[in-house]
C-alpha cells in the first residue's frame, strides 16, 4: 500500500499552539500565522475511519487552494501560501461557530430529511412535490453548528443563531452574502467543467483586524457535493440516481454496510482494494473539478518532506 499521512508532530519555528481536526491539524505560530495541513483521514458521518487515503490530502488542499484564489475577488480569504503540496499557509482568524451550507438541489442530508416528512430545514420551507436531487426553486442556506470533536453538527435557524449570540445580527448577514457569492461563482466554475454544484459549505472567521475571512477549504469533494450536467435531466425524469463527484459514494457504502455513525454501530472494515478504489475517485474528482491531471507528490516520508518544506517557506516570513 501507499504510504498515508494520518498525524502529524510537528514543532515548527515560533509555533504557540496547535489544533487537530477531523482531516486538518492546525499549527499556529506567532504573528497570526497559520500552518494547515490536510491529512489523508477520511471523515464520514463524523467519524474518522481508521485508515487513510493515498494522496486525500493533497488534492484536498491543492482543490481549495485553487478555489480561494478563483474567488479571492469577491470574498477576502486567509490563504497566503502553499510551500507543500499538502499544506496552506495563511492568516489566523477566530471561526465563527457555524458553518454556511447551501444548498442548490435537495440531495444528502436534505433529502433525508424531506424523505423523513420535514418540510422546513433550518427555519426555511421546502416545497412540497420535490423528490430526491430536484434543484430548489432558489439555493436555499441551511448553517449548522461546528460539532466538538467526536460529535454531530447540528443544524440551526439563522434567527436561533443571532438570538444565541454564535454570530451577530450584522456579521450574520455578510456570511449570507459571502455565501451566495462564493456558491454563485463555484456554480460557474463547475459548470465550465460540465459539472452541478449541488451543495456546499463554508467557514468563516476574524482577522485580528475584525476583517471576515473565508476560511478552511471551498468547492472540495469533502465539503462539496456535484452532479455531472450531462444526462442529469435524463436520470432525473427516469428516477434513476445521479451520477456524482462527492464523496457521497462513501457514505453510500458505510450506509449498505450498517453504519451511519450512530450508537452500537459497528464500523465496517475498509480492505486495501477499496482503499485504493476511494483514493481513485478522489483523483478522479480532482481532474473533473480543477480540469487539470493530478500530479502524485512522493509520499515516502511525507512528514519529512513536509517539515522541510515549511521551515524553508516560514524562513521567508516574519514570526514575530
Amino acid at each position: 500500500m501507499i504510504d498515508t499521512l494520518m498525524e502529524t508532530h510537528f514543532q515548527f519555528p515560533g509555533q504557540v499552539g496547535v489544533y487537530k481536526g477531523k482531516v486538518r491539524e492546525v499549527y499556529t505560530l506567532q504573528n497570526d500565522i497559520l500552518v494547515m495541513i490536510a491529512t489523508d483521514r477520511l471523515s464520514a458521518f463524523d467519524v474518522v475511519m481508521p485508515r487513510g487515503i493515498p494522496f486525500k490530502g493533497q488534492i484536498l488542499n491543492q482543490i481549495a487552494s485553487k478555489m480561494m484564489k478563483a474567488t479571492e475577488d469577491l470574498v477576502p480569504n486567509w490563504l497566503m501560501a502553499n510551500p507543500d503540496p499538502n499544506v496552506a499557509v495563511g492568516t489566523a482568524c477566530t471561526p465563527f461557530k457555524v458553518e454556511m451550507v447551501i444548498r442548490g438541489y435537495m440531495a444528502g442530508h436534505a433529502s433525508r430529511e424531506y424523505a423523513a416528512g420535514k418540510r422546513e430545514l433550518c427555519g426555511v420551507s421546502l416545497p412540497e412535490g420535490l423528490i430526491t436531487n430536484d434543484p430548489f426553486p432558489e439555493p436555499i442556506i441551511t448553517p449548522a453548528t461546528k460539532a466538538e470533536k467526536g460529535d454531530h453538527d447540528e443544524d440551526i435557524s439563522a434567527s436561533d443563531i443571532v438570538s444565541r449570540g454564535l454570530v451577530s445580527a450584522q456579521d450574520y448577514e455578510q456570511l449570507e452574502d459571502y455565501t451566495r457569492k462564493l456558491f454563485k461563482k463555484g456554480t460557474e466554475l463547475a459548470a465550465e467543467r460540465g459539472l452541478i454544484l449541488v451543495d456546499t459549505k463554508y467557514e468563516f472567521g476574524k482577522d485580528r483586524e475584525g476583517k471576515i475571512r473565508l476560511i478552511d477549504e471551498i468547492h472540495t469533494p469533502d465539503s462539496s457535493r456535484y452532479f455531472y450536467s450531462d444526462g442529469y435531466e435524463e436520470r432525473q425524469v427516469r428516477g434513476e440516481a445521479q451520477k456524482q463527484l462527492s464523496k457521497e459514494f462513501v457514505r453510500q457504502w458505510l450506509i449498505s454496510h450498517d453504519f451511519q455513525g450512530l450508537k452500537g454501530q459497528v464500523l465496517p472494515e475498509m480492505n486495501d482494494e477499496y482503499i485504493l478504489s476511494v483514493s481513485d475517485r478522489y483523483i478522479e474528482l480532482y481532474e473533473h473539478i480543477t480540469g487539470e491531471a493530478f500530479i502524485k507528490a512522493e509520499t515516502a516520508q511525507i512528514e519529512s518532506r513536509i517539515d522541510q518544506n515549511v521551515r524553508q517557506y516560514l524562513s521567508t516570513v516574519a514570526l514575530s
